[in-house]
C-alpha cells in the first residue's frame, strides 16, 4: 500500500507537470475509477461463487504489470497523457474485479466473526499507515529524482504482496452456488441491498461522499501549487496529513466492539470533513491547511470504516459479496464522476470554491443521515443481536 500511495501522489504531479491543467487531473481521476461504477456490482455476484482468494491473487498480479510498464514509459522519457489514461482505464478495470472480492475476504481470513469490526479497522490501519508515509516519501523522490522511481518502487512492493497471498493457506471459499443466472443473481442483490433501510441509508451517504468529496484529492496538486505556492513536496505533507488524520482514525475503530454507536460515528465523521474541507476552501496558510487535513483524513477513516463494519456486521454471508459490491460502486464508482466534475469546476470557478462547495454538500448530508439515525440504529442493534 505504500507503494501505491506513492503511485498515486507521482501520478497526480507527473499529469499535472505535463500539462498544468485541473481537467486533466480529473479525466485521469475519471478513467481510473468509472469502470468500478458498473462492473463493481457484477464482481460482487462473482465473489459470492467464486474462490475469493484466487482472484485476489491474480489482480495483484495484474496491479503489478500495470506498475511495470508505467515505469518502463516514465523511465525511458516517452510517457504521455494518453499513456496514463490507457494504464489508468486498465487499473481501473483491475481494481473493479479486485475491491469487492477483497472486502468479502476479509471474512475468510478470520476465525471469529466477532473480530470482523477489528479486522476492519486494523487493515484501514495498514492502509492509513502507508498512506501517511508513502506521500512524504514520493514527494521527496519526485523532487529529487522524478516520478519513475515512484512507480518502480510500488511494482517491486507486488512481489511482498504475492508471496503474502502465496503463503496463506485458507479453505477455499464455500459458495452457495444456485442455478440463478448472473442477472437472476444482481436482481436478489439488489432488491435485498437497497431493501434494507440501513444498507440503503449507508450507501446513499456513502454516494454522496464520493461524489463530492473523495475528488478533493484529484485537485490536491493544484491546491499544493496554486494556493500555497508549493512544489511536490508540499503535495506530499497534505497527503500525509491526511494519513496521519486516517491513521488516528483507524486507531480509533480498531478498538471499537460491536456496531452499537457506529451510526452516530458516521454522521460526525461525515460533519466533521465537511466542515474541514470548507475551512481549507477559505485558507492560503500551509500550516493550517496541514492542521485541517488531519481532520479530514479522520473524519474520512471513520466514515469508511464504520460504514464498511455495520453492512459487513448486517449481511448474509450468502450475499455478502452483492453488498460489497456496491459498497464499493457507491465508495469509488461515483468518485470519478465527482473527479471530472471537479475538474471542470475547478477550472471555471477555481479549486478553493469547488472544494468549498463539496464541503457544504457534506455537511448537509450529515445533518439528512442524523434525521434518520432513530429508525437505523433500532434496526441495526436488532439485526446485530439476532446474529450474535
Amino acid at each position: 500500500m505504500t507503494g501505491t500511495w506513492m503511485q498515486y501522489l507521482a501520478m497526480s504531479w507527473l499529469v499535472y507537470r505535463l500539462t498544468n491543467s485541473p481537467f486533466a487531473l480529473g479525466v485521469i481521476g475519471f478513467a481510473s475509477q468509472i469502470t468500478a461504477f458498473f462492473i463493481s456490482p457484477f464482481s460482487g455476484v462473482w465473489a459470492d461463487r467464486w474462490n475469493r482468494h484466487r482472484i485476489v491473487l491474480v489482480t495483484q498480479v495484474l496491479a503489478m504489470l500495470q506498475a511495470l510498464v508505467l515505469t518502463v514509459l516514465v523511465m525511458s522519457g516517452t510517457v504521455q497523457v494518453w499513456h496514463i489514461i490507457v494504464l489508468s482505464i486498465f487499473m481501473g478495470l483491475v481494481n473493479s474485479f479486485d475491491m469487492p472480492v477483497r472486502q468479502s475476504f476479509t471474512i475468510d481470513m478470520i476465525n471469529n466473526k466477532e473480530d470482523l469490526g477489528n479486522a476492519i479497522a486494523l487493515n484501514s490501519l495498514t492502509f492509513n499507515l502507508a498512506r501517511f508515509i508513502g506521500p512524504m516519501v514520493a514527494g521527496f523522490l519526485v523532487a529529487f529524482f522524478g516520478e519513475g522511481v515512484c512507480f518502480l518502487v510500488n511494482c517491486l512492493s507486488y512481489i511482498a504482496v504475492i508471496i503474502a497471498l502465496l503463503l496463506m493457506n485458507i479453505p477455499a471459499h464455500k459458495a452457495e452456488i444456485n442455478r440463478q443466472d448472473i442477472w437472476a443473481s444482481m436482481r436478489e442483490g439488489v432488491v435485498y441491498t437497497f431493501g434494507f433501510a440501513p444498507m440503503r441509508f449507508i450507501l446513499i451517504l456513502m454516494g454522496l461522499v464520493s461524489l463530492v468529496v473523495m475528488p478533493y484529492a484529484v485537485l490536491l496538486p493544484v491546491f499544493a501549487k496554486d494556493v500555497l505556492h508549493g512544489n511536490s513536496r508540499t503535495l506530499g505533507f497534505l497527503m500525509g496529513a491526511a494519513g496521519m488524520g486516517a491513521l488516528a482514525g483507524a486507531v480509533f475503530m480498531a478498538a471499537k466492539k460491536g456496531v452499537v454507536g457506529l451510526g452516530k460515528d458516521i454522521s460526525s465523521a461525515t460533519f466533521m470533513f465537511g466542515i474541514g474541507l470548507v475551512i481549507l476552501s477559505l485558507t492560503s496558510s500551509i500550516w493550517l491547511s496541514l492542521v485541517l487535513m488531519v481532520f479530514i483524513g479522520f473524519g474520512l477513516m471513520i466514515n469508511m470504516a464504520a460504514s464498511n463494519t455495520v453492512l459487513q456486521t448486517i449481511v448474509d454471508d450468502d450475499k455478502r459479496g452483492r453488498v460489497m459490491g456496491f459498497y464499493v460502486m457507491a465508495f469509488i464508482g461515483l468518485s470519478p464522476i465527482g473527479s471530472l466534475l471537479a475538474g471542470i469546476l475547478a477550472s471555471h470557478i477555481g479549486t478553493p470554491r469547488t472544494l468549498l462547495l463539496a464541503g457544504i454538500s457534506c455537511v448537509i448530508g450529515a445533518f439528512v443521515f442524523l434525521s434518520k439515525l432513530p429508525s437505523f440504529n433500532a434496526i441495526v442493534d436488532q439485526v446485530d443481536l439476532i446474529k450474535a
